[in-house]
C-alpha cells in the first residue's frame, strides 16, 4: 500500500519511469543556452538522435513543446491549401493528426479498421491507387488501441505505387522502443515526444525530417503558415549547435536538452545495439500479454501481430467497474490509465512498458510489480483468476 506522499509507479503509455541519470542530468543550476557545456550536449544530442531514428543523413529539430508540436511542424511546413493528404488511422490519434493537417488547408482522406484493427496493405493501395497524395501519415502506435501498424510494409507500397508521396510516421509511443529505420525504409518525417520510449521529461518535440521533405518545406509556393514550428526558422538553429556554436531563435529548455543526450546515450549503448533495446521491448511486451490472457482478459488489438510492445490495452472482464478497478491498482503504488478512445472508453485500460521499466526490469521489477497490482485488483473486484 502507498501513502499520499509516496511516489507511486507510472506505468501509463507515457509519461514513463526516468532513469537516475537522466533526472540528475537536469539537476543543473541556472544554465545559459549559449554556455560552452550546453552547446556540446545539445551539439551531441542532435548527432545521437540520427542514430536513434536510423537516419545518416536526415535533419533533427529538437523543439520546446509536446509530441503535438510537431503535427503542427509536418502539416505546416509541408502542407500547402488543396494538397492532398492520405491518413491510415488506427484510432483517436489518427483522427486528431487529419484535424491538424485540416487546419493547414489539406483535404483529408482516412483509411480506417475496426477498433483495435489497422487498415490492411490492400485498403491502403487502393486508396493510393484512387489519387495522388502529397502526404501519407502513419499513427506507428496508437495509444488509444494500443495497435501498431506495419510501418515497413506500408513505407515499400507507397514506394511502389505512388514514389513521389512523403510519408509521415507519427512515433510518439514507438521511437526507441518499436524498430524503425527512417531512412532504409524511405520515411520523411519522424516524430515523437520525450517523455515515452527516449525517457526524458515531457517537454521536447523531436522529429527527424529527410532531405526531400526539407527541400519541400524550404521551397514552398505559398508562405509559411507558422512562425514557431517553422522549418525554416529552426534549421539553421539545429546547424549551429551541431557545429558546436550558439545560435538563437527561441530559448532552448536547457535542462530538458541535458537530460535528452544522457537518456540517448544510453539508448544508443544498450548492450552493444538498439535492435537488444528492441527485443527487450518485445519480450516484455509478450510477458505482460501472456499473464494477462492466463487470467482471462482480452487485450484490445484483435492479435499479437498489430500488437504494440510499448503498451498493452486490455478489457476489463465483465463485472469489474474501472474506477474502483484503477483505484485499487492505485492504492497498491502502481498508477495505470483508462481507455481514450471516445467510443470504447470505459471498456479498457492500458498499461505503458516502455524505458527503465522494460530495460532495467530484472533490477527494479516494474512489471512484476504492475501485475502484481492488477492481480490483487481483480480478485478485490470479484474477477476469478
Amino acid at each position: 500500500m502507498t501513502t499520499p506522499t509516496q511516489h507511486r509507479l507510472c506505468m501509463i503509455p507515457g509519461p514513463v519511469e526516468f532513469d537516475a541519470d537522466v533526472l540528475s542530468a537536469m539537476a543543473t543550476p541556472a544554465t545559459s543556452h549559449v554556455d560552452p557545456l550546453f552547446i556540446e550536449k545539445f551539439g551531441s544530442a542532435i548527432e545521437l538522435l540520427r542514430k536513434v531514428f536510423f537516419a545518416p543523413t536526415g535533419q533533427p529539430f529538437v523543439v520546446a513543446g509536446s509530441g503535438t508540436l510537431t503535427w503542427d511542424a509536418t502539416a505546416a511546413n509541408l502542407i500547402e491549401n488543396g494538397d492532398n493528404v492520405l491518413v491510415i488511422n488506427t484510432g483517436i490519434f489518427g483522427d486528431w493528426f487529419a484535424e491538424c493537417i485540416g487546419v493547414y488547408g489539406g483535404v483529408v482522406d482516412a483509411v480506417r479498421a475496426p477498433f483495435g484493427s489497422r487498415p490492411s496493405l490492400a485498403q491502403i493501395e487502393a486508396a493510393l491507387t484512387s489519387k495522388h497524395y502529397k502526404l501519407v501519415t502513419v499513427t506507428h502506435v496508437d495509444t488509444s488501441s494500443g495497435v501498431l501498424n506495419n510501418i515497413e510494409d506500408i513505407c515499400a507500397l507507397v514506394k511502389r505505387v505512388s514514389p513521389n508521396t512523403l510519408i509521415a510516421l507519427d512515433g510518439v509511443c514507438s521511437v526507441g522502443a518499436e524498430v524503425i529505420k527512417q531512412e532504409e525504409w524511405g520515411i520523411d518525417v519522424v516524430m515523437t515526444g520525450s517523455q515515452k520510449a527516449l525517457g526524458v521529461p515531457p517537454g521536447l518535440a523531436v522529429m527527424v525530417v529527410s532531405k526531400r521533405a526539407l527541400e519541400v518545406a524550404l521551397n514552398r509556393k505559398s508562405p509559411p503558415t507558422t512562425y514557431f514550428a517553422s522549418f525554416k526558422k529552426w534549421l539553421p538553429i539545429m546547424q549551429k549547435y551541431e557545429a558546436r556554436q550558439a545560435s538563437y531563435f527561441a530559448t532552448p529548455p536547457v535542462q530538458l536538452i541535458l537530460a535528452l543526450q544522457v537518456s540517448l546515450e544510453q539508448l544508443v549503448a544498450a548492450q552493444g545495439s538498439l535492435e537488444h533495446r528492441f527485443a527487450q521491448h518485445r519480450v516484455a511486451s509478450a510477458k505482460v500479454k501472456d499473464t494477462l490472457e492466463s487470467w482471462g482478459l482480452k487485450i484490445v488489438p484483435v492479435n499479437r501481430a498489430c500488437a504494440a510492445n510499448t503498451l498493452t490495452a486490455v478489457y476489463y472482464p465483465a463485472g469489474v467497474a474501472p474506477a474502483e478497478f484503477l483505484g485499487k491498482v492505485g492504492s497498491r503504488g502502481v498508477v495505470l490509465a483508462g481507455g481514450l478512445h471516445p467510443e470504447h472508453a470505459t471498456k479498457y485500460f492500458r498499461i505503458g512498458h516502455m524505458n527503465v521499466s522494460v530495460v532495467n526490469d530484472s533490477l527494479v521489477k516494474h512489471l512484476d510489480t504492475t501485475l502484481n497490482a492488477i492481480k490483487a485488483a481483480l480478485q478485490e473486484c470479484g474477477h476469478k483468476i
